[in-house]
């Protein structure tokens, strides 16, 4: 059977919507292999899936890199591709798949970068007239949410001092605690300055649309900046939470569920960031 890759992402995409992937991750898939067809179209006319070969995929691997691509987004793409053929293949759309003999480069994951106290002080401070930055800051900073729960985050999740997460993508649904410094931001920014939306989104614009986790990261992006904050990534303010709770004596166990980690191995790395901890043991956890 002629199965052209165009036609062949199509259907990836349709088995992606119906697994209720994110919008972000869908994008970043369909963008992925377009850039794989793209460069098999000048490699060769034939544009059959099934006439794609190891080799093929190889050389658009080497292609990446030839291109300065780092290693790390040469992985990313590889995975994009490898599940994209695994899916044709599950599928019976295809017999073999051409990217399974094709390695991942090496590489070493980032060191996840912890704030020190003046630099989350200095952070509260330049935005503490912004009600909206504020309580986006205090939710990953406090509760260790990422910037994507934020986005999703609708107001019916806030139950008494937890907040909700909703199960997404391979998330499951899980219970985050709120601590005093938390609510209050909440609270003031959802009382005073969040305007009367239809959206049943907690973080919203001017003109009561949700706010997307593109303009979170530009906003806090730009207060970063505002407070001198230097080699700073958006989600290092949840970084900071999960090492400040570790180090605090609470148990691993207890910051991988609050956090939503699939694996306590994901949680256990970030021991080795933190040089002392506190003599105390708590399962509570702590304000910064």
């Amino acid at each position: 059977m002629d199965l052209s890759t165009q036609k062949a992402l199509d259907l990836f995409v349709k088995s992606l919507e119906k697994a209720s992937k994110s919008i972000n991750t869908i994008v970043a898939y369909r963008g992925d292999i377009n850039q794989l067809i793209k460069f098999l179209q000048v490699l060769k006319k034939d544009s059959d899936v099934t006439a794609v070969t190891t080799d093929d995929i190889k050389a658009y691997k080497d292609d990446l890199q030839k291109n300065k691509y780092t290693a790390k987004s040469v992985s990313r793409k590889l995975n994009s591709i490898k599940n994209f053929f695994s899916f044709l293949k599950k599928e019976k759309l295809i017999t073999a798949d051409p990217s399974a003999d094709v390695k991942h480069p090496k590489y070493q994951n980032d060191v996840p970068r912890i704030l020190e106290p003046i630099e989350y002080r200095a952070l509260r401070d330049v935005c503490r007239n912004d009600t909206r930055t504020t309580a986006i800051v205090e939710l990953m900073l406090q509760a260790g949410l990422r910037i994507k729960e934020i986005e999703s985050l609708k107001m019916d999740q806030i139950q008494g001092d937890d907040i909700i997460v909703e199960p997404y993508e391979s998330h499951l649904r899980r219970k985050v605690p709120l601590n005093n410094s938390a609510k209050i931001a909440l609270n003031r920014y959802i009382k005073d300055d969040r305007v009367d939306a239809k959206s049943k989104s907690i973080f919203v614009t001017k003109t009561g649309r949700t706010l997307l986790a593109r303009n979170i990261r530009s906003l806090l992006n730009r207060y970063f900046k505002k407070a001198g904050i230097k080699n700073v990534k958006v989600n290092d303010l949840r970084n900071t939470f999960i090492a400040h709770q570790l180090k605090s004596g609470v148990p691993l166990d207890v910051v991988s569920a609050v956090v939503g980690h699939k694996r306590i191995s994901t949680t256990e790395k970030y021991l080795k960031l933190i040089t002392e901890t506190e003599d105390s043991k708590s399962i509570k956890l702590k304000e910064l």
